[in-house]
């Protein structure tokens, strides 16, 4: 079954002005999310990482993206297609909380063809 990268955005900001009974509701929906296989977290502070032409490794913490939300978590899906996971995440907290959640096909590697 294909897989997608879910990016969930969301600020307490937005997340407050949502009803209690929704939050709840989206909380539950995570939770049958991971109950069927996804696999699912908030985001931490991330580390960029760069070695141009394998001359040694930098890093820098802090986010590379940008947006006007702040990045709140991930979460690694099966679904048939994309229609199936547009429709899986549309119950999750960011999605119903003022926020959003970009789903993100996971293609296979050339190599792996």
């Amino acid at each position: 079954m294909p897989k997608f990268l879910t990016i969930g955005y969301g600020d307490e900001a937005g997340y407050e002005q949502t009803e209690e009974s929704v939050k709840a509701a989206a909380h539950e929906h995570d939770s049958w999310l991971v109950a069927r296989g996804a696999i699912a977290g908030i985001a931490g502070t991330p580390i960029q990482v760069r070695n141009p032409g394998a001359s040694g490794v930098r890093t820098q913490t802090g986010a590379f993206l940008r947006s006007d939300l702040p990045i709140a978590g991930f979460a690694v899906i099966d679904a048939a297609d994309a229609d199936e996971a547009v429709k899986l995440v549309s119950g999750t907290p960011c999605a119903v909380a003022n926020g959003i959640v970009e789903v993100w096909p996971l293609l296979s590697r050339p190599e792996e063809n």
